[in-house]
C-alpha cells in the first residue's frame, strides 16, 4: 500500500513526495529485515523484493 501510494504521489508531482519515498524506503527495509528471518524461499524473494524497493525510493529522493 506504501509503495503505490508513493507512486500516485509521485504521478501527481505531489508536495511531499519525496518525503513520502522516504518513508517508504524506510518501511520497504524494515520488512525485508523481517521477511530476511524467515528461511521460506518465499519470504526471501519478498525480502529482495523489499530491498529493491527501498532501493528505487530513496533515488527517487535525490
Amino acid at each position: 500500500m506504501m509503495c503505490q501510494m508513493s507512486v500516485s504521489m509521485m504521478a501527481m508531482s505531489g508536495q511531499f513526495s519525496k518525503d513520502h519515498c522516504q518513508l517508504c524506503a524506510k518501511i520497504c527495509d524494515k520488512c525485508a529485515e523481517e521477511y530476511a528471518m524467515f528461511k521460506d524461499d518465499h519470504c526471501q524473494k519478498c525480502a529482495d523484493i523489499c530491498r529493491i524497493c527501498a532501493e528505487e525510493c530513496r533515488k527517487m529522493t535525490m
